[in-house]
C-alpha cells in the first residue's frame, strides 16, 4: 500500500481503493456517494484494517474521504483523510441539477460559492453577470480553494446579484452553475425598544395609543408583537407599523414603529401593555401601564 497525500486525482471511471489501519474503522465519504444506492461503494472490514472501494466512479464522487479507528483511546489521533478528484475529460465542473443556486450574503459571516471543479489543475476565476466583469480575488476579502471554491470573507452589498465561476484548462473553458447572491443585513445586536403611551390615565370612552419604537441600523428587519388586556376579546384595537430613515447623533438610522390604537376605552383596557421587538439577533420587550378612570 502507498500512503496517500492531501489529495488524489483520478480519471472518472477508475476504481478507487483506500485502506485504513485500525481495529474498528469508520469511514466518511461525500454525501452523494453515501446516499446513493447503486452498490458502487463497497467497504470490507478485515482483522487489522478496513478497505474502501468505489467502482465505476463519476465526477459527482469528488470530495473528502476520511477514516478513523473508533477503538482508539479518547484524544488519540488516528484519523486519516484525503480529497479525491475524479477528472472528467469533457466536464471541468461537477454536474449539478440547478441552473441557479441561491447564496445568502450575511454581513457577519463568510459566504461560500462551491464552484466544484473535477481537475485540480484548472484555473478558476470569478465573474459578475450584470454587468459582465471579472471579480477581483485578492486572497483576503475573497479567497479561492480548489477543494471548496470561493469564500467571500467580507460580504458586501455590491456583490449581490448573479455570479458564476469560469474554469480554464488547456483549450477548454466552461462556466459553473450561476449563484444568485442575496444580500441580508445582519444586525449587530437585538433591538432596543422604547414604549410611550399618549396618556397613562384614560377616561372611559376616550381614545388613546401606545407606540413602540426601535432605533437602529438601516435596512434591518424588525418584527413587532403585542400583549395587552382583553386581547382575545377586543375588537376596538388596531395596530399600525411604519418605517422611516432618520438622522440621529450624526448617523443615518432606521426608525421602526408599531402603534397600537385603542378606541372608546372601557375598564377592560386597563393594565399592562407589552411590545416585543425581534430581529435576527433576538427579542427584547418594553412595557407600560395604563389606568382607566
Amino acid at each position: 500500500f502507498q500512503k496517500v497525500g492531501d489529495f488524489l486525482s483520478l480519471w472518472a471511471g477508475e476504481t478507487v481503493e483506500l485502506h485504513c489501519w485500525g481495529n474498528v474503522v469508520r469511514w466518511r465519504v461525500p454525501v452523494y456517494l453515501e446516499e446513493e444506492d447503486e452498490g458502487r461503494l463497497k467497504i470490507k472490514h478485515l482483522s487489522q484494517h478496513s478497505q474502501l472501494l468505489v467502482v465505476n466512479s463519476t465526477s459527482t464522487d469528488i470530495g473528502e474521504y476520511s477514516c478513523w479507528d473508533s477503538a482508539c483511546a479518547e484524544g488519540e489521533d488516528r484519523q486519516g483523510n484525503t480529497f479525491v478528484f475524479f477528472t472528467d475529460r469533457e466536464q471541468l465542473y461537477v454536474p449539478t441539477k440547478d441552473y441557479y443556486e441561491a447564496v445568502q450574503l450575511h454581513t457577519h459571516q463568510p459566504a461560500l460559492l462551491p464552484c466544484e471543479v473535477t481537475n485540480p489543475l484548472a484555473q478558476v476565476t470569478l465573474h459578475q453577470e450584470f454587468p459582465l466583469e471579472e471579480v477581483p480575488v485578492d486572497g483576503t476579502a475573497i479567497f479561492f480553494n480548489v477543494k471548496k471554491g470561493f469564500t467571500i470573507h467580507q460580504p458586501q452589498a455590491s456583490l449581490a446579484g448573479s455570479l458564476f465561476c469560469m474554469a480554464s484548462l488547456g483549450h477548454m473553458r466552461q462556466i459553473s452553475t450561476k449563484y444568485m447572491l442575496v444580500n441580508i443585513n445582519y444586525p449587530s445586536s437585538s433591538p432596543k425598544p422604547t414604549i410611550l403611551a399618549s396618556a397613562l390615565s384614560i377616561q372611559l370612552g376616550e381614545n388613546f395609543s401606545v407606540t413602540c419604537t426601535v432605533l437602529g441600523e438601516p435596512e434591518i428587519a424588525v418584527d413587532f408583537s403585542w400583549e395587552y388586556p382583553g386581547q382575545k376579546a377586543t375588537s376596538h384595537v388596531t395596530a399600525q407599523e411604519c418605517l422611516i430613515v432618520v438622522h440621529h447623533e450624526g448617523q443615518v438610522q432606521q426608525k421602526a414603529e408599531s402603534i397600537l390604537h385603542i378606541g372608546e376605552t372601557w375598564v377592560g383596557d386597563a393594565g399592562v401593555y407589552t411590545s416585543r421587538a425581534t430581529n435576527l439577533q433576538g427579542t427584547r420587550t418594553a412595557t407600560t401601564h395604563i389606568l382607566v378612570i
